[in-house]
């Protein structure tokens, strides 16, 4: 039953990477499901999305949720004719930036904004701001390629120094410590870290930084600040030098792992036991996630250092970045439309077979509240 679900999943997974990013979104009337689409939710998600708006809808930003993106848009597509949508993955930090300079209607960010670039939003946002709007989470799974080694065990403290250079061959001490039933062999390790400014570094590198702060001196950040490794765009990149490189060692969310066959780390996190990367242990570390924005602003303070038995918390949240006031007025209604799908509890049910965790639904319900109230 393993084994056939586990097919099952790389068949879904593969079937949403195969679909572009830069998709088609049809949009119009409520009524229209002559498309409905059998994938993340069938023809019932197709028949419930309330399509508005028309035109082109230009967004950008994290490719940590490109497959989930791409899942939304077919589906959504198939109930709606109106309105072409482009979401291209150019990762968090490019996606700001576009946005802050007016070229998209909304962005994608693995990380909530920055104070500054809050204030910058103002320029764009006329009369508002931008605010964070949660939608996608999931674990960052840690994957790799040792011959010969089916299961690894890894904690904070030893990804720190792999990451960071200071442990460079698979059979050293501390990683053998923690794998006693392994057959390390002496081989170097190939860390592979995100070229570009990447919400998934930013949150990589919190966890490091909260579950290993002696081991990892340096301040977490979209931009990679370890020593040594080699560089890789994108999520897609950084996983397929793993799937490739024998000794390979990356951080990438776990629908890229599920897509690729890529064995990923179990963490010793303290608990009693070793915690998988699963969806449902992702869940778990998210749901102790607080609300640290304030008003329609629903920025997330991650639970990175729980020890909290079956808590993954290598998790991300991506948020999805618009005006709470401002929004342009020929985009205004198909941005709340198709936010107002991907926050539903259609769109969120889809998530989980492609890796991703849907939103605990306290956190759900803020994010739809918050959307309704885009202008």
């Amino acid at each position: 039953m393993k084994l056939q679900r586990k097919n099952r999943l790389r068949a879904i997974v593969a079937g949403a990477l195969a679909v572009s990013g830069a998709l088609v979104l049809t949009a119009c009337g409520s009524d229209d499901n002559s498309g409905d689409s059998k994938d993340g939710g069938g023809s019932k998600a197709a028949s419930n999305i309330k399509c508005d708006g028309k035109g082109q809808l230009l967004a950008s930003g994290s490719s940590a949720q490109k497959n989930a993106m791409d899942l939304w848009i077919k589906t959504y597509g198939a109930a709606c004719k109106d309105t072409k949508l482009n979401y291209k993955a150019t990762g968090s930090g490019a996606g700001i930036q576009e946005f802050l300079q007016g070229k998209t209607a909304f962005a994608g960010s693995d990380s909530a904004l920055k104070p500054e670039e809050v204030k910058s939003s103002e320029k764009v946002c006329k009369g508002g701001k931008a605010i964070d709007l949660p939608m996608v989470g999931g674990p960052i799974a840690v994957g790799f390629n040792v011959p010969g080694v089916d299961k690894l065990t890894l904690n904070a403290e030893t990804l720190a120094k792999i990451f960071d250079s200071e442990i460079t061959k698979w059979d050293d001490p501390a990683i053998k410590a923690l794998n006693k039933d392994a057959k390390l062999p002496s081989l170097k390790i190939q860390a592979f870290h995100r070229s570009d400014e990447s919400g998934t570094t930013d949150n990589f590198t919190k966890y490091l930084k909260a579950a290993a702060p002696k081991a990892w001196p340096h301040e977490p950040g979209k931009a990679w600040e370890g020593k040594g490794g080699q560089s890789a765009d994108g999520s897609s990149g950084v996983s397929s030098q793993v799937k490739q490189v024998s000794g390979a060692i990356s951080y990438f969310e776990l629908s890229y792992a599920t897509a690729n066959s890529i064995k990923t780390v179990d963490l010793d996190t303290g608990a009693s036991a070793p915690v998988q990367a699963t969806v449902d242990n992702a869940s778990a570390a998210i749901s102790e996630a607080k609300i640290k924005g304030t008003g329609s602003d629903l920025a997330l303070d991650l639970a990175y250092d729980t020890k909290a038995a079956n808590a993954y918390p290598i998790t991300l949240v991506t948020y999805e970045i618009a005006c709470d006031k401002g929004n342009k007025a020929d985009t205004l209604a198909a941005t709340k439309s198709f936010l107002t799908y991907i926050a539903s509890e259609d769109g969120q049910t889809s998530l989980k077979e492609l890796g991703y965790a849907p939103l605990p639904t306290e956190i759900a319900n803020k994010v739809r509240e918050s959307v309704k109230s885009l202008s």
